[in-house]
């Protein structure tokens, strides 16, 4: 496959990586270069935390929501990756038609934590911006999966109706 096959279907994205206190949300540009922070949603209130995410994708238009699905080490899948999983299930019917696709996110908030400290930014303050920045991670990831492989990262959440 040429390097002209593998483009990068135009069209922003938007991440999120989802905790028990709180979601954060990346975007990227048109032609996903660069990953950016967007906010983090409070996530024990879950149905108010949907549509907040549903307005950001009605916001932003992506041509997708990626969310990032937590695997051990391993990459197997524990009761973390259940939850992710029913959450983004959920999420994938409130935002339809913009499909909502789960990929690895396996050490995303640590090598977040780890950039924010490598930048001066303090592990208190950063509670608030490393779920942002996690979504950063997951969401570059996804995109440089895609430019290698040509193909959209990770699995389509399949809607139940």
């Amino acid at each position: 496959m040429t390097d002209e096959n593998r483009a990068l279907r135009r069209g922003r994205r938007i991440a999120v990586d989802v905790g028990d206190a709180r979601i954060g949300v990346a975007s990227c540009d048109p032609d996903g270069i660069l990953a950016t922070p967007v906010e983090t949603v409070p996530g024990r209130d879950v149905p108010a935390a949907h549509r907040r995410l549903a307005a950001i994708v009605a916001e932003y238009e992506p041509i997708e929501v990626v969310v990032g699905l937590p695997r051990s080490l391993k990459g197997t899948e524990g009761p973390a990756a259940a939850k992710v999983r029913a959450f983004a299930r959920e999420l994938a019917k409130i935002v339809q038609p913009v499909p909502v696709r789960l990929v690895d996110e396996r050490m995303s908030t640590i090598t977040a934590a780890q950039r924010l400290r490598a930048s001066g930014v303090n592990s208190r303050k950063g509670r608030s911006v490393v779920d942002q920045a996690a979504a950063v991670v997951i969401l570059q990831n996804a995109l440089e999966a895609e430019r290698v492989s040509g193909a959209p990262p990770g699995e389509t959440v399949e809607l139940v109706i």
